[in-house]
This record gives C-alpha cells, structure tokens and sequence, in this order.
C-alpha cells in the first residue's frame, strides 16, 4: 500500500510539476520577475527529486545478491536523501542568491503585467491537485496519527517527501504572488527579491526537515510500536512470552529485519524448540508482512539479563546449560 501510494503521488506531483515549470520559465522570460524565476528552478527542482524517487524504487526491487545479501531496499532511503541535497542547493541557494540580487539591483516589472499573476494562480490550482494526491494517499497509511507525527515515523520515504514539496510548492507560490503583486502595485523591484528571499528560505527549511528525516532512515530506524507490539504478541502466542531482547531494523520501507533472544525452559528438546520457532516465524509474518528476515535464538534466562518486558518483576531464572539455538529465515 505504501509504495503503490507513494509511486502514485509522485507521479502526480511529476505531471504537475513539468507543466508549471514551462510557463514559470516563460512568465520570467516575459517579465523578468526574480519571484518567477526562483519558482520555476524550484519546479525544476522539483521535478528532478521526483524523477529520482521513482528511479530509488525501481533500483530497490533488484534482488538480493551475494554482495548484497539483504537486498537494495534500501535505495529508496538513498534516493529520498538525494531529493533533500537537491532541494537545498538548486532550489534554496538559487533562491537565496537571487534574491540577494535583485534586493542588490532592483528591477520592476515594466511588461506583460498580467503573466505572472495568471501563472501563478494556475500553478497554484495544479499544486493544490497534487497536494491532495499525495494527502489522499498518506490517509491511506496514516491512520489516525498526526501529520507531523506521520512524517517523523513512516518508514516510507516517497510519501514525506511529496507532502512536503507540495506544501512547500503551495506556499512558495503564495510568496510569489505577494512579491509580484506588490512589486506592481510599487514599481518597487524590493518586493520581488523579497518574494524570492521568502522562498529560498522555505525550501531550506524544508531540505533540512527532510535531510534529517532520511538521515535516520539510512542509518536504520526500528519497526513502528505497532509492529513491535505485535511481534512480542506473536512471539507469545507461539510460547515464548519472555523475551529477552528483540532488535528490529527497517532494510527498506516494506522489508523489516526482526532478531529476538527468547527464553526457554531448559529442559525443553531440540525438536520441541524447533517446532515452536517455526511457529513464532509463521505468526509474525502474519502480524506484520514486512518482516522478511527473522532470526530466533532460544536462551535460558540470566541473573544480568533485561527483565522482560510484559512482567519487569519476573525473578531471574537459574543459569542452566544452553539448550542449542536455533535460527530460520
């Protein structure tokens, strides 16, 4: 659901974005409007960041190879990582560079009066499709959490990063608009490298919220707490409600790595051991899809080892001989 969501928004915000960008270009070609031109970089910008999600998620569904063993999923991350470099240097430096610029060397807007401002309400009805696209499909996934929230604990790059460019689409084109207009109703060239100042500033925001939103994506982020909770539930109904410890990482935005050291009895025999794991395995595939990779290791519990965490004041077991582990994929 989230990567057919993700793939369909960016798309979208794609077509969207092409076709602002080429009258953006050709209203600062008429009018020399610096508020034009940091608006149509950004599409192009834009554009590119698009262009590279949908190559991170053709390039994650290679298969995993020797070298690579867990696959390339994590390509998505890489390119996600890409679009926030992207989006602070062609968008938000430009930005700023012309608006230091034109403040430098104001120009007003001595023709074609009416291009920018007919422009920039267009782009501003195409953005706002776009915008809804990429809402649509993170309410798919989203559930009734917050969109801030959403953005800091998905796991999927593609659906932050289009919500985030959109709105950032939506409102650089309101500050474009207010440097236009004022700069009309002046003659006062300030107003635009005002506008254009507002937006360079907006998308280096925005690349740094992505930047470090990626950034924790790459280095490798958890399973949400749902689906921790519900592999301890499955781990439990399997016969193992004591965990000793459980790591989970996101290879990918659909593809979990799940390792748990799980207490058992220490009599328990090899056969018994191995048959529960099986278990435990079919049951958190079930509970959560994503995970791909699990590894159980049976152990008896230790004086010095966490306390579980359904009951933190469960006794220590003796120490016993370890029962040999066992490990599925």
């Amino acid at each position: 659901m989230s990567t057919e969501g993700g793939t369909k928004a960016v798309v979208a915000a794609l077509t969207a974005n092409l076709g602002i960008g080429i009258t953006k270009f050709a209203a600062w070609g008429l009018t020399g409007a610096s508020s034009m031109l940091a608006e149509a970089i950004h599409s192009v910008a834009d554009s590119g960041n698009q262009v590279l999600l949908l190559v991170g998620g053709r390039r994650a569904r290679k298969e995993a190879t020797e070298e690579h063993p867990f696959g390339y999923s994590r390509y998505r991350y890489y390119y996600a990582f890409l679009v926030a470099i992207v989006l602070f240097s062609l968008g938000g430096l430009f930005a700023l560079y012309e608006a230091w610029h034109k403040f430098s060397h104001p120009e007003p807007i001595e023709s074609w009066h009416w291009v920018p401002l007919l422009v920039l309400v267009v782009a501003i009805g195409l953005e706002t499709m776009s915008f809804r696209t990429a809402i649509v499909e993170s309410n798919k996934v989203r559930g009734k959490v917050g969109w801030g929230r959403f953005i800091r604990r998905s796991r999927s790059p593609e659906l932050p990063v289009i919500l985030l460019e959109d709105f950032g689409a939506l409102v650089g084109l309101v500050f474009a608009l207010f440097g236009v207009s004022m700069t009309l109703i002046t003659h006062d060239g300030r107003w635009d490298a005002i506008g254009t100042l507002m937006i360079g500033l907006l998308l280096v925001v925005i690349a740094v919220v992505l930047g470090r939103e990626t950034r924790g994506m790459l280095l490798g982020e958890s399973a949400v707490e749902e689906d921790v909770a519900a592999i301890r539930a499955a781990l439990a109904e399997a016969g193992y409600p004591d965990v000793i410890h459980l790591r989970t990482m996101h290879l990918g935005p659909d593809d979990v790595l799940v390792t748990a050291k799980v207490a058992a009895e220490a009599d328990a025999t090899l056969d018994a051991l191995s048959a529960r794991t099986d278990t435990a395995e079919r049951l958190i595939r079930e509970a959560v899809p994503a995970a791909r990779l699990i590894f159980i290791e049976t152990d008896v519990r230790r004086a010095n080892d966490p306390a579980p965490a359904s009951s933190p004041t469960t006794p220590a077991r003796p120490t016993s001989p370890k029962p040999s582990p066992h490990s599925g994929q």
